[in-house]
């Protein structure tokens, strides 16, 4: 039986080392650190969305660094290939001058992928992702390969700029956790980010986790308590974003297709990891209601009656919420 008063206060000092880290590097943002760290919790991957210079990929490199993990970074582009992501078999020629073929690991073999604007490359390239993303293992010349373990793809989207990019496939959008966004700092947090700018570039952090305490505690995530009225509520929340007869109003009238199964999954998944990091031992409402915007809002997809009126997801997923 798990020690869950060991495992809070091991989660408690994860916490404290984590947030003292990125906060050394990354001013404010205090609400996107909790949902990443909870996404790593979750053993999860997730979308950043927001404008460019908000420190997105700062954000993904240090956390990298302060557990330990080997760090990819790979810049998405319109001409970008399969192989460039996953790897090939290239033919080499041996001391004796035989052709042999040889396994070219690419970028995907690290513990955290950051995909950097994943938009901008076609989704032929984008689905090299959907296999590493679920199974954990990648497929190169009729072989399968194990990917590092820890393993979690990290993507950005720059929300304003839409020429020359490509919507995510559904399946895809589907296996990411949340769908993290990222706004402008506050003023106070500004000031600072100006004042010590390029110093702040120059910080080298040192790993605060270990790897394997970090693999231990995504393991007692499960242990955390979660009841059946909690999940009985979650399933209901993620079944009202489905249009229906007995769906409310604002999805009957501007909800084209709803959050699928997995949603219910990842939510409830990550409500024990936002609870352990709170220090709880069961699972409360409260922990659920947080992440309900960056687990459903990219699984829904809204009509054009929506578009036209400017109807968006958060207010739907708000209406839904009020009758829960």
């Amino acid at each position: 039986m798990t020690n869950i008063k060991g495992l809070l206060k091991t989660a408690e000092k994860f916490v404290k080392n984590t947030r003292e880290g990125l906060s050394s590097v990354v001013i404010g943002q205090v609400k996107v650190k909790d949902l990443i760290l909870i996404s790593v919790l979750s053993n999860g991957h997730s979308i950043i969305t927001g404008v460019p210079g908000l420190a997105k990929t700062m954000l993904i490199r240090n956390l990298a660094k302060l557990f330990a993990l080997e760090f990819k970074r790979i810049q998405f582009t319109p001409d970008l290939m399969p192989s460039d992501i996953i790897g090939a078999e290239i033919i080499d020629l041996d001391s004796n001058g035989k052709k042999h073929f040889r396994l070219y690991k690419g970028p995907i073999f690290a513990n955290m992928i950051l995909a950097d604007e994943i938009n901008r490359t076609p989704p032929k390239t984008q689905s090299a992702l959907l296999q590493a993303m679920e199974e954990k293992i990648v497929s190169i010349g009729g072989e399968t390969h194990q990917l590092p373990h820890p393993f979690f793809v990290f993507a950005t989207q720059n929300p304003i700029e839409q020429e020359g990019t490509y919507p995510l496939p559904e399946a895809e959008l589907d296996r990411f956790l949340f769908n993290i966004e990222i706004t402008y700092p506050e003023s106070t947090d500004e000031f600072q980010i100006a004042k010590r700018y390029p110093n702040f570039e120059n910080i080298e952090l040192k790993a605060a986790v270990k790897q394997k305490d970090l693999v231990e505690l995504i393991k007692g995530v499960e242990d955390i308590g979660i009841s059946e009225e909690s999940l009985q509520r979650i399933i209901r929340i993620v079944q009202s974003t489905r249009p229906g007869n007995t769906a409310i109003d604002h999805v009957k009238k501007y909800v084209l297709w709803g959050a699928g199964p997995r949603a219910s999954q990842y939510l409830a998944h990550a409500a024990k990891a936002n609870a352990m990091i709170k220090g709880h031992a069961v699972v409360s409402d409260g922990d659920i209601d947080e992440l309900l915007f960056p687990v459903l809002k990219h699984r829904m997809i809204l009509n054009f009656a929506a578009q036209a009126e400017g109807v968006g997801r958060e207010e739907i997923i708000s209406k839904i919420v009020e009758r829960s």
